[in-house]
């Protein structure tokens, strides 16, 4: 059942200690097929794409602080607001949650692995490449892709090579997650323990699954709208080009038939681990677990039907936009099932507020707030307002940094001390919590007043009456950028064996089957299966 046979493991490791019989050095990580060491990458490799992406924020950020132009070239500033998008969406969230969906699907369900190991390795060693090539984009003659991280033509059938190179990063990434994907259902289909019904599994592994199935719909959509991209660049076709009788608002919809369910994509898995996270600290079960699962999987089925709402401005006949309107108000629907029943486990529990609690409650406070910003932008005529405004720049920022981001801080806060067998330093991880939710507040609310008094997004100059806000913006926006390095030195702390050690169940709520293993976790957990009662 294990990964590694036994006679290699030890002979990887001299000693038979009762623990982990693995391989060391570098050559341990390339060639990896154990669940943990992949997870771990992943991890790692998110949070080295979080603060690369998180630079070039930064950059942006740093030009807006005035009005003028100060700090780079407008076609530099394009560039960043280009890459920042994209590095962020498919280097550091997407890998995030495959991360933990690597780490902890197989302890939730009893599994000694994921189903395929080796695929589960090419899968991440995907990834490194794909992220040089975007990176490394900035440096080929005319830079790196500057059309806005959505790519829409005519503009991309018209730049230099750096455009090629994120097309072919995006195949890349996109063949990774498939793959990934493909893994996960396996894994939680085929593989869990004795006992474990679908409808006992943990709620994390629920939302996985669901997202694992949203993923196989429309990374192949994506695929083919960049390969269309590409043919229209080189090989003389004109899917988008208008000149050629082509239509670029074509290409906006196959995107957002894809960058919709991206969108629940990035959220069902903190969703999942808010669902763990909030009944092990309300010491009581997740208030009405069925209608959480069946809220998912609403979710990810309206995510395909709603795709035209970021598309109210194209011209679209008005039963079209009744509709794209009607059904995104309908999604708000399972999304407050699932904040009711979150509140409803809160209620009258014996509740403590451990660093991973904070960062749901964060989570569920800041992720309602952008919920209702996206109901006021459903809404078609206030939309063509606020379309392409800072208005919507804040209202995914609330969707994706306080909701995806917080989650995922607070699962890496939860699940350390079995990651890494040491508790973490409760105080850093507080004051990470409250610098992160001040700042985040700072940068990002003050967007909305931009948007509603008309500041256009994607713009390295602006206006003189917008100065105020900008200011305030960009000033949180380092504040929020700097408070992450707090996570890195609580991380690297816990590695390090700083600090307690800590027990097989750290917290005392917590009843799922990762905290019935030693702390740290075994190289190899399960070798047989748990029964589940």
């Amino acid at each position: 059942m294990s990964s590694i046979p036994h006679d290699r493991a030890a002979a990887g490791h001299g000693t038979h200690d009762d623990h982990a019989h693995h391989p060391t050095g570098l050559m341990r990580w390339v060639t990896t097929t154990n669940h943990k060491d992949i997870g771990t990458m992943y991890l790692w490799f998110s949070f080295t794409m979080f603060m690369v992406g998180g630079v070039m924020a930064l950059t942006i950020r740093a030009e807006l602080f005035q009005p003028g132009l100060q700090v780079v070239h407008p076609e530099f500033f394009n560039q960043m607001t280009t890459l920042h998008g994209l590095i962020m969406v498919f280097g550091a969230i997407m890998p995030a949650a495959v991360g933990f969906a690597n780490w902890m699907i197989p302890l939730l369900i009893g599994a000694p692995d994921m189903a395929f190991a080796r695929m589960n390795n090419w899968s991440f060693w995907l990834l490194p490449p794909a992220a040089i090539l975007l990176v490394t984009s900035l440096f080929v003659p005319g830079g790196a892709a500057s059309a806005g991280w959505t790519l829409y033509p005519p503009l991309t059938i018209q730049q230099g090579m750096g455009m090629d190179l994120a097309i072919f990063a995006v195949h890349i990434m996109g063949a990774s997650s498939i793959m990934g994907s493909i893994n996960i259902i396996t894994t939680i289909l085929n593989m869990r323990a004795p006992g474990m019904t679908l409808m006992k599994m943990p709620l994390f592994c629920w939302t996985w699954l669901i997202t694992a199935y949203l993923l196989i719909a429309v990374m192949p959509v994506l695929a083919g709208a960049v390969t269309m991209l590409l043919t229209d660049r080189h090989f003389g076709t004109s899917f988008f080009n208008a000149a050629g009788g082509g239509d670029p608002v074509l290409f906006q919809h196959i995107f957002w038939f894809f960058g919709h369910p991206e969108v629940y994509i990035i959220i069902l898995p903190a969703f999942g681990i808010v669902s763990q996270i909030i009944p092990t600290f309300a010491r009581k079960p997740l208030f009405g677990y069925a209608s959480m699962v069946y809220a998912t999987a609403g979710i990810a089925i309206l995510s395909f039907i709603v795709w035209a709402h970021h598309m109210f401005t194209v011209g679209m006949p008005v039963a079209g936009v009744l509709f794209f309107m009607y059904a995104t108000m309908l999604i708000a629907v399972p999304t407050g099932v699932k904040i009711f029943n979150w509140l409803a486990t809160m209620w009258r529990g014996a509740m403590t507020f451990e660093a991973p609690m904070m960062f749901a409650v964060g989570f569920l406070f800041l992720f309602t707030m952008g919920g209702f910003t996206g109901l006021v932008l459903a809404i078609a005529p206030i939309d063509m307002q606020l379309h392409d405004t800072y208005y919507v720049v804040a209202h995914f920022h609330y969707v994706m940094v306080a909701g995806s981001l917080f989650a995922f801080f607070g699962g890496v806060y939860y699940w350390l001390p079995k990651w890494t067998g040491t508790m973490y330093d409760e105080r850093i991880a507080q004051i990470h919590f409250w610098t992160s939710l001040v700042f985040f507040n700072v940068a990002f609310f003050p967007q909305h007043f931009l948007g509603l008094a008309g500041m256009p997004r994607r713009i390295p100059d602006y206006a003189q009456q917008f100065a105020d806000w900008n200011m305030v913006s960009s000033i949180g926006a380092f504040g929020f950028g700097l408070s992450q390095l707090l996570v890195l030195y609580a991380v690297v702390k816990c590695i390090r064996g700083d600090g307690a050690k800590a027990p097989a169940k750290p917290w005392e709520g917590g009843d799922t089957l990762e905290w019935t293993v030693p702390s740290p976790a075994p190289y190899h957990t399960f070798e047989t299966p748990p029964v589940v009662r």
